[in-house]
């Protein structure tokens, strides 16, 4: 079984469904939904992975507060390793605006320390042991790029709606063998990705949320990949960091890169059809079935 750590972002988040999001002017909207749930890009791919066969090992900083009780209950009741760390901040807190189109506002009504005490010592051994790192965004993370290198572990990220210019991205992008990102941002994805896989990248993967997603790969053929709808959207939280698990689960089994990209687009179809950051219907047999169903696999 392979070993993969995951480090950095874990949030206890309000999750609140509207019918449209609102206008920008004052008023008064009434929810047609409204729960509490673990959320934030690692907490999604250390479960999503997890529940897909690796051996995942998640770090992340929360605190000494009744939202980190509830994420700590929560993993308690999975299989997934947590090395959480204490923020004398406290635990971070979304609200999360959402709409039955996919659209969603995410407000952060309270943020962890940008730059918390953090013990390299610890971590080292982590990292060594692990087959594979996913470094998120979170900006402690960066520190660990250099134990990641000493250790020649492959390292993975996503950097969300980057927009190819912003600097505080640049450290794990160029630190990166793989990079996921959204191309909301990006004036021209193709180049960016092109510059990516220039760069010596494993792979470089831009998605577009309901339009599907572009890989490219060191062959220099970028492979487009539908979305996939598998069911009633429910909720689109966890969505990327589902179809990011599906991709290295595939990649990981050594499957081809254009199947990767098709398990990873099963794995975010699935997951916007549950509430849960992670469908409970989650498992490699499930996104096999489901990709030779879709993608007319013989």
């Amino acid at each position: 079984m392979k070993k993969v750590l995951v480090a950095g972002g874990v949030s206890l988040d309000s999750l609140v469904g509207l019918e449209t999001l609102p206008e920008p002017r004052a008023q008064t909207v009434f929810a047609r939904s409204f729960r509490q749930a673990v959320g934030s890009t690692g907490a999604g791919k250390a479960l999503a992975l997890s529940k897909l066969g690796l051996d995942v090992t998640f770090h992340a900083f929360i605190g000494e507060d009744a939202a980190g009780e509830e994420i700590r209950r929560v993993f308690s009741g999975t299989n997934v390793r947590t090395v959480f760390e204490i923020d004398p901040k406290g635990t971070e807190r979304h609200i999360n605006l959402m709409d039955g189109s996919g659209n969603r506002i995410s407000i952060f009504v309270h943020t962890s320390t940008f730059e918390p005490s953090l013990d390299l010592s610890r971590l080292e051994p982590l990292v060594a042991d692990s087959d594979l790192v996913v470094l998120n965004i979170i900006n402690y993370c960066r520190r660990l790029i250099p134990l990641v290198k000493k250790h020649g572990r492959p390292l993975w990220t996503d950097i969300h709606d980057w927009d190819g210019e912003n600097p505080y991205h640049r450290d794990f992008v160029n630190a990166a063998d793989a990079v996921f990102m959204s191309s909301d941002s990006l004036p021209d994805y193709q180049l960016s990705l092109l510059d990516l896989v220039g760069q010596g990248k494993d792979v470089a993967v831009a998605t577009h949320g309901a339009r599907g997603s572009t890989l490219l790969d060191r062959t220099g053929h970028f492979t487009f990949t539908p979305a996939v709808t598998l069911g009633e959207l429910r909720d689109i939280n966890g969505a990327g960091d589902n179809f990011f698990a599906g991709f290295l689960w595939a990649y990981l089994e050594g499957r081809p890169m254009a199947e990767c990209a098709e398990i990873a687009s099963v794995a975010g179809g699935l997951c916007v059809t549950s509430q849960e950051l992670v469908s409970e219907e989650l498992s490699p047999e499930t996104l096999e079935r489901a990709r030779r169903a879709h993608f007319r696999v013989p």
